[in-house]
């Protein structure tokens, strides 16, 4: 990494430059050292650079200083990292009274072009488009209407992010500036600026929100401004890490990775248990709590809280059926599995009779109903239209279908209608597919006609015909699933997978990047070109972005503080939905494979971060954190987004338990590389 001062104005500015560009057009431009702000989040001063030392060591000295504060910066080259300065700042408050201020360390990224950012797991490039149905913060250049949370800059909490990082690019190099969630004078921020002024990005302590805050809901809340106490003469110290890149989008990853590393050594998962534990008691999870045996589905959701349920007429225990995603095929085909594996007929019986419901559910254009629900019967779902069956819902059932016919058929067990419909599916999925390869995210459930086409909502399919291909020796879906893979490889390219969930429509999701992952994986396994293994490495370094590289710090009153909840390994739903969940381990045999294709060790370490995570709050007896046997919770609350941070939500999820069941089989076979 290059740098340069030059004086200016009785002071300094320091530009950083990408390694090897020295001197170039495009670099971070820092004008001053901290910029100041009161109680009412006014800047009231700020610390010019004074002094640029570079001392024998390599590292670079800056200091400044004003009426209320000094400071030091060291700039040290990161040994471990090309492109990353290791920052220690250290401030002292001057002031002759005790007073409430906030610090700003920011810089410019100068260069040609409208910027895109990125915050992991918080934030990706305008982050939502006009058109979205759903409303939480979107970036425009041309400004917006803060009350439609649009704006042309955002700062937020770092507890946001699955890693305290602000990513900006322009048209020719990429800048960064990341901290750790918590400092000695509280929980730290992060934002953004771009418009016509400039480019510009900067890190809180302590943090703000602006120009709303996002809270889950469509209407955001004011601006949260937040301020530290200072006591004469005291000092503070601020860890923080800058990095300078090319325009590359896939730039952010060797940072990531290396702060990863970083984490690593500090920030310890917690398991509570083993993966025979863990499948042990989420199959009495999810066939004592939400198999509903007289209507054969999978109830979505039990409530902890028995004694509430009945005293709310059931309404805690949700019964309806997703076919797929939050409940359905996927988790009765682990149950499925479970059973025969180990001679438990109740539990083998439950699995095939929920799939005998899902099989039983085509509607009329062929493709299974979304969802099935008590006192109405098969309905499309949770999408913008009630006509409308979203693709990732059909794609995913589909898939866990094929994986249940295939099971069964090693068994020596045939299931005719699981097979008729199954292949209906891929079928309408074959037939429906546009000459470029897109499978459309939208189908009206009457005529099948594809009513939106944006998006990557049908990217799963990919993976369900080629393990249909395989089934049923069918060539023509293999080959829609490889003209496909040329289709969605663009989203993948541009670090921008969306369209995933139905319940937060065309938003960049982690759910995206696992059906990525999950796609590309039997893209490569069909014909073994590697320009397939590189777009699933790519997805799944994408898919680390929503995943937590530290332990988040709780208030210490609050259950997952009191249970010391480890967040390392846990992913953010979406930038829409702000809470951890566990959907990651929908991916984890491909996540294997592909550690095992590519024998890169970030992929295995993550992916055992992402399972030791949610082998913590699996209820191991009755009373435990509140619920019962087996169950397990669809949210973890890390900042102030729908619930307080440091609460889980009090319904246990089939799905949260069919996955852990569904990975804690599938990993068995790698136990002794994952070391869980």
């Amino acid at each position: 990494m290059g740098w340069t001062t030059e004086q200016s104005g009785g002071g300094f500015t320091l530009r950083i430059y990408e390694p090897g560009k020295e001197g170039g057009t495009s670099y971070m431009q820092f004008s001053r050292l901290l910029g100041i702000w009161n109680a009412e989040g006014t800047e009231i001063g700020e610390l010019p650079i004074k002094e640029a030392v570079r001392m024998e060591d390599g590292t670079l000295r800056l200091s400044g200083a004003s009426e209320l504060f000094e400071a030091d910066a060291v700039f040290t080259p990161a040994a471990d990292a090309e492109g990353v300065y290791d920052v220690t700042l250290k401030a002292v408050y001057k002031g002759t009274a005790p007073g409430s201020y906030g610090l700003t360390f920011g810089c410019e990224l100068i260069g040609p072009g409208r910027p895109d950012w990125m915050i992991p797991g918080a934030f990706y490039k305008e982050n939502r488009f006009e058109k979205n149905l759903r409303k939480y913060p979107r970036y425009d250049y041309r400004g917006g209407n803060h009350d439609e949370m649009v704006s042309d800059y955002w700062s937020f909490r770092s507890d946001r992010a699955a890693l305290p990082v602000v990513f900006a690019w322009n048209d020719e190099a990429c800048g960064a500036l990341c901290t750790d969630e918590m400092s000695e004078i509280g929980l730290t921020g992060l934002g953004f600026r771009g418009n016509e002024a400039g480019t510009s990005i900067w890190l809180q302590f302590p943090y703000r929100e602006e120009p709303v805050t996002f809270v889950g809901d469509a209407i955001p809340k004011p601006a949260d401004i937040v301020t530290a106490k200072f006591e004469i003469g005291q000092q503070v110290t601020l860890k923080l890490n800058v990095y300078a890149a090319s325009a590359d989008p896939h730039a952010y990853d060797p940072f990531v990775r290396r702060m990863y590393k970083v984490h690593e050594a500090e920030h310890q998962p917690n398991p509570w248990m083993g993966l025979e534990k863990a499948a042990e008691l989420t199959a009495h999870g999810l066939y004592t709590w939400h198999y509903d045996k007289n209507e054969g589905i999978l109830n979505e959701t039990a409530a902890f809280d028995r004694e509430f349920n009945n005293n709310v007429k059931g309404m805690g225990d949700r019964p309806h059926m997703h076919v797929g995603w939050v409940s359905g095929a996927p988790y009765a085909y682990a149950l499925l599995a479970y059973g025969r594996k180990n001679d438990n007929a109740d539990y083998s019986e439950a699995g095939a009779a929920v799939l005998d419901k899902i099989a039983g559910g085509l509607s009329p254009s062929g493709i299974f109903w979304a969802s099935w629900v008590a006192g109405k019967g098969w309905t499309a779902g949770w999408n913008p239209k009630s006509d409308w069956l979203q693709a990732r819902t059909i794609a995913e059932a589909t898939l866990f279908m094929t994986r249940a016919v295939a099971f069964e058929r090693e068994r020596g067990i045939s299931h005719p209608d699981w097979e008729a419909a199954v292949r209906s599916n891929l079928d309408y999925a074959a037939s429906h597919q546009r000459e470029d390869g897109n499978f459309g995210s939208y189908y009206n459930c009457q005529s099948g006609f594809v009513e939106e086409w944006d998006g990557a909502g049908g990217m799963l399919w990919i993976a369900a015909l080629l393990e249909g291909a395989a089934v049923f020796g069918e060539e023509r879906y293999s080959g829609a699933a490889v003209k496909a893979g040329s289709y969605y490889e663009t989203f993948i390219l541009n670090e921008y997978i969306y369209g995933a969930p139905e319940d937060v429509h065309l938003t960049p999701t982690s759910e995206d990047a696992y059906n990525a992952v999950a796609s590309y994986v039997h893209l490569y396994e069909f014909d073994r070109d590697p320009k397939w293994l590189k777009l699933a490495s790519s997805a799944a370094d994408w898919m680390m972005t929503f995943r937590w590289t530290y332990n988040l710090e709780f208030p210490r009153h609050t259950l997952l503080a009191q249970y010391d909840f480890r967040s390392r390994g846990a992913d953010q739903a979406s930038t829409s939905n702000q809470h951890l969940h566990n959907y990651g381990l929908f991916c984890v045999p491909e996540m294997l494979r592909l550690w095992t294709y590519t024998q890169d060790p970030y992929y295995l370490d993550r992916t055992r971060d992402h399972i030791a995570c949610f082998l913590q709050f699996i209820a191991r007896e009755d009373g435990d954190f509140n619920a019962y046997k087996g169950m397990v919770t669809e949210r973890f609350y890390n900042t102030n987004c729908f619930q307080p941070k440091g609460m889980m939500l009090t319904l246990s999820h089939s799905w949260c338990i069919g996955l852990i069941l569904f990975a804690a089989q599938e990993a068995q076979a790698y136990a002794s590389d994952l070391r869980l």
